[in-house]
């Protein structure tokens, strides 16, 4: 069932993928981060080493997001416990954090969304950041190896 489907670009992708989600703003973001909601980093390391980290904030890389959300999951985190959960994505600027927010909605968690501008944004708005080169890793939930499955360990 290879389905030829016509080519897209990102722009089209990214645009369609906001379309889906109720963004949010990083002041609104802190609010309902401080009510209860996920806060989740997908900035690489090397992102988060240089600007610092959002204190609360959980790290998840961009590769294990699905994983450790999902609450279907055997790897997903004990913070991820059902579908209805409040998931506010946060990369750098804003863009992938869109694309990663509608892979969650995919997984059934209909509350996911992201934060406008990013990290970026976050900083820029005054809003806490760490500047701290270590990071406190959170293990997952569960039983079963600590990380899922990718193309290294599949």
């Amino acid at each position: 069932m290879n389905e030829k489907r016509e080519a897209r670009g990102i722009d089209a992708i990214l645009s369609e993928a906001r379309g889906r989600l109720d963004r949010v703003s990083p002041e609104t973001a802190r609010e309902r981060h401080a009510a209860g909601a996920l806060l989740v980093d997908i900035r690489y390391e090397l992102l988060r080493r240089r600007d610092g980290l959002i204190p609360g904030a959980l790290v998840v890389e961009r590769n294990e997001l699905e994983w450790r959300l999902d609450p279907l999951c055997p790897y997903r985190l004990p913070q991820a416990e059902h579908h209805d959960v409040e998931v506010l994505v946060l990369c750098n600027e804003g863009y992938a954090s869109s694309l990663a927010a509608v892979g969650l909605h995919e997984l059934g968690l209909h509350r996911a969304t992201d934060v406008i501008g990013g990290f970026q944004a976050w900083a820029a708005a005054g809003l806490p950041v760490h500047a701290q080169c270590r990071q406190r890793t959170v293990e997952p939930g569960g039983a079963g190896p600590s990380r899922p499955p990718n193309e290294e360990n599949s």
